[in-house]
């Protein structure tokens, strides 16, 4: 088994800490995993982008080739579309339908949506919605990642003790408003 994933939005969004609990639930399963992460202008608003490459065999480059990954998670929809060219044939997209307009010459968001649409296994949620109706208006990042855990070939319940390990010191509220935040994404996409 071998998952190479690009996760991708603008800083602030948790990026890192789905990339954190991803790797927490391969572990636990006794897999391979490697990453890396480029900031770029995070704290400002700028992209966040990890590669994250999971594997039950030993993995060499934490670096996913074009045309390789078979995963883009993303917060972000132009975002998705940035790493679309790292994308596999048969690779999928998830991501949020919500735009972070942060630059004054942002994309029409509907051609966004529109070009997401017009490709090959792509889901698209309104994460943030999701995330307020899950009771945990900061959860989209989680409920995004509920949306795309069955594409990951981990069991549903070693995202959740990930869950429950990464968000621990910030008490049992917010671990169990995740692991809510997190179901509805699996429900969600289905």
């Amino acid at each position: 088994m071998t998952k190479d994933i690009i996760l991708a939005g603008v800083g602030g969004q948790g990026i890192l800490s789905i990339a954190t609990v991803i790797g927490e639930a391969a572990l636990k399963e006794g897999l391979h995993i490697k990453q890396a992460e480029v900031h770029g202008m995070s704290q400002r608003g700028g992209d966040v982008q990890s590669n994250l490459r999971i594997s039950s065999e030993e993995i060499a480059s934490d670096l996913i080739p074009l045309g390789c990954a078979d995963l883009i998670i993303s917060l972000e929809p132009m975002e998705a579309l940035r790493y679309l060219p790292y994308l596999s044939n048969s690779g999928w997209i998830v991501t949020s339908t919500t735009p972070f307009i942060n630059i004054p010459n942002y994309p029409d968001q509907e051609k966004i949506l529109a070009e997401l649409r017009s490709l090959n296994n792509v889901i698209m949620i309104d994460v943030e919605a999701i995330a307020r109706e899950a009771g945990n208006a900061r959860g989209s990042n989680i409920v995004l990642l509920g949306a795309c855990s069955h594409l990951l070939g981990i069991a549903p319940v070693k995202f959740e003790e990930g869950i429950r390990r990464i968000f621990a010191r910030k008490g049992d509220d917010i671990v169990e408003m995740n692991i809510k935040a997190f179901r509805a994404g699996e429900q969600a996409a289905k």
